[in-house]
C-alpha cells in the first residue's frame, strides 16, 4: 500500500494560546419560530474543545445534535431562527461577525462533512471543480494551482485513480468514494474545526470502518479539533476523546469518552448502552427505552427524561437538575448522581409510583 501524502497543516496549529480552548460554546439556545409554534431545539448547551480534541455528540434523533452543529456555521434560516448564547471558534465570535466574515470562515476556519454527500455535492459540477472552487474562493489560488491541490486532497483521502476521479461527477462515484470526496472538500482549506454530521450513516459496515479510520488519522495528522455527531455508541468509542450526550436539546452527560461510555452516570446514557449490541452479547432481548422523546414545542418544567426514566421520583419534576461535576470533569444532570471522593456515582432512589 502506498504511503499517504503528507497532510496540509491545519489552521488550528497556528492558533495562538497553548492549552486554550479552540472552541467555546456558552449557554447556546436555538429556537425555530413559526406562526403556529416555537420549537426549542437547543436549550442551554455549553462545552469547550481544545485544539486537536475530538468531541462525539450522541443521542436519539431529534435531540438537537445537528441543530447545534449547524448553528456553529450559521446555516439556519435567519428569519425563522432565534439564537442566543455565545459561540467562539478560533477567537471568532460566530454570533457577532457580519455575513461577509462568516462566509469567509465557512470552509477556512470551520468546515462540515454532511450526512449524505449525494445531496451535499453539486450534481452539475465535477468533483475537481467543487474542490478547486473552494480553494480558489478562500486561498486566492489560480485554477491550475487549485486543481493541483484538489488532486493532492483526493490522494490524501485515498481515492483510487485520483486524477481520473477529479473529472467525475458525484453520481459516477460509489457511496464510499462520494464520502471521501466530501471529506476532501471539507479539508481543502485546512479548517481548524471539522464538523462531521453522522458521515458514515449511509455507508455499509466495511466502508464505514475505512472512513472512520481515515477521518481519525487525518484529524490527528492535521491537528484539527472535531465535533462528530452520531447515534452509534460503537463509533463514539472509536473516535472520541470526549463524549457529550444530548437529550431534548440539552447536554445531560459530558466527560472523557471512557468515563461516559464505561461508567455512565445518567439514566439515559445507561439505557442507551443497555440497548446496544456488544461483542459478547448472547441471544436474548436487548434493553429498550420506553416512551418517546418530549415535544420540543412544550418541554416539561423538570427533567426532560423523567417521563421515561425508571428511577424518576418527585424531586425530578420541579426543575431541570443542575449539572453535577466530578473532579475529572465528568458531569451529569441527574438528582441521583452524587460526587463521592471526587468521582461521580449514580445512586438510584425510590421511583414514582406506577
Amino acid at each position: 500500500m502506498n504511503e499517504m501524502p503528507r497532510p496540509i497543516p491545519s489552521q488550528a496549529e497556528r492558533y495562538a494560546g497553548e492549552g486554550e480552548a479552540f472552541v467555546k460554546v456558552e449557554d447556546l439556545k436555538v429556537r425555530f419560530v413559526s406562526r403556529d409554534a416555537t420549537v426549542r431545539a437547543v436549550n442551554g448547551v455549553s462545552f469547550e474543545l481544545a485544539r486537536g480534541e475530538v468531541l462525539c455528540v450522541i443521542g436519539e434523533s431529534g435531540s438537537g445534535k445537528s441543530v447545534m452543529m449547524r448553528s456553529l456555521l450559521r446555516l439556519h434560516p435567519p428569519k425563522r431562527t432565534v439564537i442566543e448564547g455565545r459561540m467562539l471558534v478560533g477567537g471568532h465570535d460566530i454570533g457577532a461577525v457580519d455575513e461577509r466574515t462568516m462566509s469567509s470562515l465557512r470552509g477556512s476556519t470551520i468546515s462540515m462533512i454532511f450526512q449524505e454527500p449525494m445531496t451535499a455535492l453539486d450534481p452539475l459540477y465535477t468533483i475537481g471543480d467543487q474542490i478547486a472552487e473552494t480553494v480558489m474562493r478562500h486561498e486566492k489560488l489560480g485554477r491550475k494551482a487549485a486543481w493541483a491541490r484538489a488532486l493532492e486532497l483526493l490522494e490524501l483521502v485515498r481515492v483510487p485513480s485520483a486524477e481520473r476521479r477529479l473529472k467525475a461527477y458525484p453520481h459516477e462515484l460509489s457511496g464510499g468514494l462520494r464520502q471521501r470526496a466530501m471529506i476532501a472538500v471539507a479539508l481543502s482549506c485546512r479548517p481548524g474545526l471539522l464538523l462531521a454530521d453522522e458521515p458514515t450513516t449511509a455507508l455499509d459496515a466495511s466502508v464505514q470502518i475505512q472512513v472512520l479510520v481515515l477521518l481519525r488519522k487525518l484529524q490527528r495528522d492535521m491537528g484539527m479539533s472535531m465535533i462528530f455527531v452520531t447515534h452509534d455508541l460503537g463509533v463514539a468509542a472509536q473516535v472520541a476523546d470526549k463524549v457529550a450526550v444530548m437529550y431534548a436539546g440539552r447536554i445531560i452527560e459530558h466527560g472523557a469518552a471512557r468515563d461516559v461510555l464505561v461508567h455512565p452516570q445518567h439514566p439515559y446514557t445507561r439505557a442507551m448502552l443497555s440497548s446496544t449490541i456488544k461483542d459478547r452479547h448472547k441471544a436474548g432481548p436487548l434493553g429498550a427505552i420506553g416512551g418517546s422523546p418530549p415535544d420540543l414545542r412544550a418541554l416539561p418544567e423538570g427533567c426532560s427524561f423523567a417521563p421515561r426514566c425508571p428511577y424518576a421520583g418527585p424531586e425530578c419534576l420541579p426543575a431541570m437538575p443542575a449539572p453535577v461535576v466530578g473532579a475529572d470533569g465528568h458531569t451529569a444532570r441527574c438528582v441521583r448522581t452524587e460526587v463521592v471522593d471526587g468521582v461521580l456515582e449514580f445512586r438510584p432512589g425510590t421511583a414514582l409510583p406506577a
